[in-house]
């Protein structure tokens, strides 16, 4: 069963992957397909905001169609796969290790008591007076929905004034009904904590019985200072020094210890600086959008494919990433508003390098920018002799791109 939001990018690569290997699949969705009865045993609606519920509701499906393995393949879908395996009695990994990387303060709570680098952090109740906790802090700081992903909700303030202003704003987020059920019981806490200066990268790994497979290390060239943190360009493979790179892994195996992952994918996001390599995050789940596009193992092998082998038990003919620097550019929304028209894609995708630029927002959709939103404008993928010259390709094809979008009034 591959646990797959309504809204989720991935459905179609990790759908072609399991065709291609011949693995039958069960889609279980947060929401009812108008087909399903077209299908019986072959799609089905769980509570994914509420992994007990759900997981009653998965072991119902499983009495009548049985399960081998559970994989979610996006953040929401995270703590339903966890307990709805334990439920079946199938592999999984520990529920508590998953619900580690759903909520930030228990991932801070971890990785702190297991000497991990961690900034200090508190966790402030929604109906906390701000001005009063502004007084406790030292500046900078990152305040944080505990659940939220995708930058969502995610703001730094320099100031007390800026304090106030942030907590209020994420107030009014997590007061939003989508928001609200993403994080079920978590949404009535902001997560505060001290802000990483330095270069942040994204590590893919597959964990198989609690041992840690690189699979790429992604630099994160634009600066990621605030006050929001929108994601861009990700290059692979890295251009750090050997040696630190060696440590990013090394943090991220104490943190995946710390946390008690064991098995199957992770995405951590982490920063390195002149003090050491701190994890900023960790999911227990692959890279997230279309971004796994990027990666190719082998002679053609893609992340999906790789993902699904690992998790029925089938041969993984190798972990080694294709040779060619490849990259991606998620697309910022550049404001709220609605999305009139896209001018450039051909001028763009006639670059050098440029493999395609995927618009995933339809004209005439409505669009909302960070730190309210949690979508990008598309993806745009590049591949290369060097890093640097797929660096330079993405950022001179979204030069010629020109997004209109008319303003909220």
């Amino acid at each position: 069963m591959l646990l797959i939001p309504s809204e989720s990018y991935r459905a179609p690569d990790f759908m072609a992957a399991a065709a291609n290997l011949g693995i039958e699949v069960v889609v279980g969705s947060d929401q009812a397909s108008p087909l399903e009865h077209l299908s019986e045993g072959r799609h089905a609606a769980f509570a994914f905001g509420d992994p007990e519920t759900g997981a009653g509701q998965v072991e119902t499906f499983a009495d009548q169609f049985p399960l081998d393995r559970i994989m979610a393949v996006d953040d929401a879908g995270a703590r339903l796969a966890a307990h709805a395996a334990r439920r079946l009695e199938i592999p999984h990994n520990p529920v508590s290790a998953v619900e580690a990387t759903r909520n930030k303060a228990m991932l801070r709570e971890r990785l702190a008591r297991s000497g991990v680098p961690s900034p200090p952090w508190l966790v402030a109740p929604m109906d906390a007076d701000p001005p009063t906790i502004a007084r406790t802090v030292q500046f900078p700081v990152v305040l944080k929905p505990l659940s939220l992903s995708a930058s969502r909700g995610v703001i730094r303030a320099n100031t007390p004034g800026e304090f106030v202003d942030a907590f209020d704003r994420i107030r009014r987020i997590l007061g939003e009904p989508d928001a609200r059920e993403e994080c079920g019981d978590l949404s009535d806490r902001i997560l505060i904590e001290g802000y990483v200066p330095g270069i942040e990268v994204s590590l893919e790994g597959l964990l198989s019985e609690g041992k840690l497979h690189v699979l790429a290390l992604f630099d994160k060239p634009d600066p990621l200072e605030g006050p929001f943190f929108e994601e861009t360009i990700y290059v692979t493979p890295s251009r750090l020094p050997p040696d630190q790179q060696q440590e990013i892994v090394g943090t991220t195996e104490r943190a995946l210890a710390a946390i008690g992952l064991r098995d199957g994918p992770v995405h951590a996001e982490l920063r390195l600086n002149d003090d050491g390599v701190y994890p900023i995050d960790i999911a227990a789940r692959s890279i997230g959008g279309l971004c796994s596009r990027t990666l190719t193992f082998g002679t053609g092998m893609s992340l999906e494919e790789l993902l699904l082998r690992h998790a029925t038990g089938m041969d993984i003919p190798t972990l080694e990433r294709e040779q060619q620097a490849s990259g991606v550019m998620m697309l910022p929304i550049p404001g709220s508003g609605t999305l009139e028209s896209v001018h450039g894609i051909g001028h763009a995708e006639a670059v050098d390098g440029i493999q395609s630029v995927t618009l995933t927002i339809p004209i005439g959709k409505h669009v909302t920018a960070l730190p309210e939103g949690n979508e990008y404008l598309g993806f745009m993928f590049a591949r290369g002799d060097t890093p640097e010259a797929v660096e330079r390709a993405l950022r001179e094809a979204h030069d010629r791109l020109r997004f209109d979008i008319h303003a909220d009034e």
